[in-house]
């Protein structure tokens, strides 16, 4: 597998089929639990200063590229990625593709634990699920408290009830970058072959978010149908990533390199500094 490196991340390049077949690789060997992350522009910019959010992209088995503007800056600075593998697409492409891969029966179903969204919203999209792929069957949801990742209590029983239901595929919607660092924490007690950290698609799929329309995503302005949606939540992130996302680009055509920036050693991994924004559902 090749990867080029952007902006201090190993991106892996690959098609959304090879991606696919990957994640389907690694649930029928059944090992040690596999996370993938997805990078948009803003991941971009957090990981230039959030030690935490680095560590975790250091030690993810797929690391595919989500945002458009970031595809484009790969193409700019002659990285050879050669599509965006966004979340919110690649989850429903592992299930159509489950249709065709796994036999039918419950026992050959491929098992999911939906992690994330808000109290009520996984479950809708587990209706939506079931009604729409008959060889995926969600086994568990769970939508944890603010605050649930500072307390061992709650996150041991989190992780006692992904282990109860068996899943094939962990599905991790707390938002960036809350659930890289999660993920990344807890990477060696999942009880799952597969974690895919995927931001909002566990709302896309209860339809409890609107995606943009197909145009928008192929003309590369989803973002702008975000902002729109959630002009309050998103705009001032969006400002600030307009601003430093061009000088990150800027510095690695003119170096010739890594624009990353030296990260603060000694912080907590959990911190988003003021350079940062909150996390990002």
């Amino acid at each position: 597998m090749t990867s080029e490196r952007l902006f201090g991340m190993e991106i892996d390049a690959l098609r959304m089929p090879e991606a696919v077949q990957r994640l389907h690789n690694w649930i029928q060997r059944r090992g040690p639990c596999r996370y993938v992350v997805t990078p948009n522009v803003d991941h971009a910019v957090l990981y230039q200063e959030h030690v935490g959010l680095r560590r975790a992209y250091t030690d993810a088995s797929l690391v595919l590229v989500d945002g458009f503007p970031l595809l484009a800056a790969a193409r700019l600075l002659r990285r050879q990625i050669p599509e965006r593998v966004p979340g919110s697409d690649l989850v429903p492409a592992l299930f159509e593709s489950t249709n065709s891969t796994y036999e039918m029966g419950d026992n050959a179903r491929l098992r999911v634990f939906l992690l994330g969204a808000g109290p009520g919203v996984a479950e809708r999209a587990a209706t939506n699920i079931h009604r729409q792929w008959l060889q995926v069957n969600v086994v568990g949801t769970y939508s944890p408290p603010l605050g649930f990742e500072h307390d061992p209590a709650e996150n041991r029983a989190i992780l006692s009830r992904i282990a109860a239901c068996k899943p094939d595929v962990l599905v991790v919607g707390l938002g960036a970058p809350k659930q890289e660092l999660w993920v990344h924490a807890n990477r060696h007690e999942i009880a799952a072959p597969v974690a895919l950290c995927v931001g909002a698609t566990i709302d896309f799929l209860a339809g409890e978010k609107q995606r943009a329309p197909i145009w928008m995503r192929r003309c590369g302005i989803e973002w702008l149908h975000r902002v729109i949606s959630e002009p309050r939540r998103l705009a001032k992130r969006y400002s600030r990533d307009a601003l430093i996302f061009p000088q990150l680009v800027w510095r690695e055509l003119i170096n010739g390199g890594d624009a990353v920036t030296p990260g603060r050693k000694n912080a907590d991994p959990w911190t988003v500094h003021s350079a940062t924004l909150p996390e990002n559902v």
